[in-house]
């Protein structure tokens, strides 16, 4: 027997055995108690909990139900803890203080922000709130896994359906072993229009997604001070987000006093007051005569009254310093990943949730589609003994017993054993013609959605629109305004905020070349002037493009090649006048044998809005503006183009304007920008205008009735016409002659709508521009060849115009240009 003893006992080093039962240990802390899931935010107590609320009737329609029933049904079946860790779990899912969207309705004492507890469980009671049914939606079609409870005589959901992204909007918080996490609450709108954005572009980064998602949205209200934590804790899963007091100072009756009325999170009034009145017991706080506490249902008022002689903001100030009024929050998005934890960034979360919404769809499709196709199954059994009433009729009578039935008809009319069984147990009333209606009704209706099934299961997109779909409803039933304020810290200032908002002038070489100046280092010349030195150039390169934008307005760069990129005006440096610029390669991505065709400037990319697009083919495109709001470092699809095509203009429109075309043999064409419809990005768009062989279209604008037409060519002839002489046409003709191309003036190079108030800049090849008055610029008719705007050498050709606002100096002295003639003003 001893020996028998022996031998069942193993040799081990305690080192060993310790660390290994320790990790065991550990692990099993981390996975099943103190952290959130990815896919529904949740901690498995939580889970428990609502999964026990569903189980037991408790929806928002249903009558409360005590809180004790609830623990008592969790605890026994699913989470064999104490009670006190469960309730307390509940009452937290029920204050309005710790939640952003409650996820338990609760009735009675569930605690305040003072710190006070709850109300014992037998005295409270709860029911599951509204959005909770959307954790839960589709639970029963089979969407996630169920597994054992801890005795094996129950089943729960190892994960919820959660059909919005919990873990950011409801945040969680819990310790480990050896790792913790502490993810804030979100705005439920925020988040779902970032989950879209991901969606429809899943390129997009960490950064790229706080344009929809702000920053943490905390129950509580109040501030949070600076961006530069949100950007950090977003990128790398840790951060850290100052959190400040809503406060402000009233003058009553001459003495001023400060009103608090929001707190930062997790912060408790209670406390809060007593560490302000211990301040001026200690007198490390001077100037407060009074405090007091008026906070009631209708929101939260903390008055702190001031003596005469002090300064409100400085005792505001003080306050923020040495009480909780400003807190710090550590971010530390960690959760469970496949059954591992890991740190998470933003992208990440929302990367995780919407591939557990596609397996939530797959699997709640692939439920439908069994359950369509079974009942089309009994239908089609139906449908075949209506086609044989009178045979089914007989042979049921003639058998002996059901069973001999079932083999009857299952051997005549080949149906299988549940088709059999419907048979026989068919009412008599679904003999009658409007019944046999209905059955064939059903039954069409059902192979249509068993086509539109197995779609969705045939195709990845669809399910990411279903996502998309879904998530939309959710945000327009459940979704509100944010409530934390997110402003700049007292020693945070972002670059663009330093940045002047100025009106600049972009230049842009034919090799690429970029530089920015202010738009006042170009005055107005009386027309056929010789202009001044705009860019400096080398003798194989000239000026190709040249526009007006804002310092803070972003530039949308089009290449020859389709692509569309994206800079701010103040990326693009500030150089002298005189200066070649910086290649433009060095701040966007573009490709070797890629070139800057077009330039539209953009103040905010709204939905109303388009881009309407013409090539030199003659083709033309209009899609919304919004379209392209996400563009990523290395470019996108902007327009695809047929062989041998460019692109040569782009144009910001309302979608109900009038378009007209140029060509450089002097055709135009005039047309509602209606008869385009609105297209993709990545379309090739419709014919704009017929081209004779050897044509081409070289400009585009939009119409407006009040103003003139101007042409210029090459020569530096041009000339100004009415709007009127240009008839409306229908997309896609030849056009009429909108100039007299000859010898003399040379081809078009450019087509602008214009008006007295303002002014023209002319540059050409050679790098000289020159800014004159448009109304110096004489109205001529259609078919004229126009006047001389600038004297150019035989050598040199005009290469870009552009119109600008109006110089307030039209008239001074006169300054050389390049060592011709005197010009009339100043530079």
């Amino acid at each position: 027997m001893a020996e028998e003893q022996r031998s069942q006992v193993v040799d081990r080093d305690i080192g060993t055995e310790m660390r290994e039962s320790f990790m065991d240990y550990a692990m099993s802390i981390i996975v099943s108690r103190a952290l959130p899931d990815v896919r529904d935010g949740l901690k498995p107590v939580h889970r428990r909990i609502l999964f026990g609320m569903s189980e037991l009737g408790m929806t928002p329609d249903k009558p409360f139900k005590k809180s004790a029933r609830i623990v008592g049904e969790v605890i026994g079946k699913y989470h064999p803890h104490g009670d006190s860790s469960i309730y307390e779990a509940m009452v937290r899912m029920a204050q309005d203080f710790s939640m952003r969207y409650m996820l338990v309705d609760g009735h009675g004492n569930f605690g305040s922000i003072d710190g006070d507890s709850a109300a014992a469980m037998r005295y409270t009671e709860a029911r599951m709130s509204k959005i909770t049914l959307e954790m839960l939606r589709d639970l029963n079609k089979e969407t996630v896994d169920f597994i054992p409870n801890y005795d094996g005589e129950e089943h729960e959901p190892s994960v919820l359906p959660a059909r919005f992204p919990n873990l950011l909007v409801n945040g969680n918080t819990g310790i480990a072993v050896g790792m913790a996490t502490n993810i804030p609450p979100h705005n439920l709108v925020e988040v779902i229009n970032g989950t879209q954005a991901l969606i429809r572009n899943p390129e997009l980064t960490a950064l790229d997604l706080m344009e929809y998602i702000h920053g943490p949205d905390f129950p509580t209200a109040g501030f949070i001070l600076g961006r530069e934590g949100i950007r950090q804790a977003y990128r790398t899963g840790r951060g850290s987000v100052t959190m400040r007091a809503r406060a402000e100072i009233e003058e009553v009756n001459g003495k001023a006093r400060i009103i608090v009325h929001e707190l930062p999170y997790q912060v408790i009034k209670a406390r809060l007051v007593e560490k302000i009145a211990e301040l001026v017991r200690e007198k490390k706080i001077d100037g407060i005569t009074d405090l007091r506490d008026e906070s009631n249902r209708n929101g939260m008022r903390i008055v702190i009254e001031l003596r005469r002689d002090v300064t409100p903001n400085v005792v505001l100030n003080n306050l923020y310093k040495q009480t909780p009024m400003q807190s710090t929050f550590g971010i530390n998005m960690l959760a469970i990943v496949n059954k591992e934890p890991k740190m998470l960034n933003l992208r990440d979360m929302l990367h995780y949730y919407i591939l557990h919404q596609i397996e939530v769809i797959t699997r709640r499709t692939e439920y439908d589609l069994k359950k369509a196709e079974a009942r089309a199954h009994i239908l089609e059994g139906l449908r075949i003994a209506l086609d044989h009433l009178d045979e089914v009729i007989a042979l049921i009578r003639s058998s002996r017993t059901a069973d001999e039935a079932r083999e009857g008809l299952m051997t005549r009319f080949g149906l299988s054993h549940d088709q059999a069984q419907a048979i026989l147990d068919m009412r008599l009333q679904r003999l009658t013609g409007l019944e046999r209606e209905k059955i064939e009704q059903e039954y069409q209706e059902l192979m249509q959605k068993i086509a539109e099934y197995k779609a969705i299961l045939a195709d990845e997109q669809l399910k990411l629109n279903i996502i998309d779909e879904e998530l939309e409803e959710i945000k327009t039933k459940f979704g509100d305004e944010r409530r934390t304020e997110i402003t700049h810290s007292d020693d945070e200032i972002l670059d663009e905020d330093l940045i002047p908002r100025d009106d600049v002038v972009i230049t842009m070489s034919h090799s690429g070349y970029i530089k920015r100046l202010p738009v006042s280092t170009y005055r107005s010349q009386r027309r056929g002037g010789r202009g001044v030195t705009g860019m400096g150039t080398k003798d194989d390169d000239y000026v190709e493009n040249l526009f007006i934008s804002n310092t803070h307005h972003f530039l949308l760069f089009f290449t020859n090649k389709g692509r569309v990129f994206r800079l701010k005006a103040y990326e693009i440096p500030d150089l002298s006048r005189t200066a070649r610029g910086t290649p433009i390669i060095n701040l966007i991505q573009i490709e070797q044998g890629e070139t800057i065709n077009a330039v539209i400037p953009v103040e905010a990319f709204e939905p109303n809005q388009y881009l309407f697009f013409a090539t030199r083919n003659g083709v033309v495109k209009k899609t919304p503006l919004d379209d392209y709001s996400n563009i990523r470092k290395v470019g996108l699809i902007a327009i695809s183009l047929r062989e041998d095509d460019d692109l040569i203009g782009v144009k910001l429109t309302d979608g109900n304007r009038e378009i007209i075309m140029a060509t450089s043999e002097g055709m135009s064409i005039r047309f509602p920008e209606q008869d385009v419809r609105a297209m993709g990005r990545s379309a090739t768009g419709v014919k704009g205008i017929q081209l004779d062989e050897d044509d081409k279209v070289i400009d585009m604008d939009v119409v407006d009735p009040e103003k003139e037409v101007l042409i210029v060519t090459a020569k530096g002839y041009g000339k100004r016409t009415l709007m009127s002489e240009y008839r409306t046409q229908t997309r896609g003709g030849k056009g009429i002659k909108t100039l007299n191309v000859t010898d003399k003036n040379g081809p078009v190079v450019s087509l602008k709508v214009v008006q007295d108030d303002e002014d023209l800049m002319i540059m050409t090849t050679s790098g000289t521009l020159i800014r004159t008055s448009m109304s110096g610029i004489n109205t001529m008719g259609r078919i004229t060849q126009g006047v001389k705007l600038i004297n150019i050498r035989e050598d040199d050709a005009v290469s870009t115009v552009t119109r600008a606002p109006k110089s307030e100096d039209e008239n001074g002295e006169g300054e050389e240009a390049e060592g011709g003639e005197e010009s009339s003003t100043v530079e």
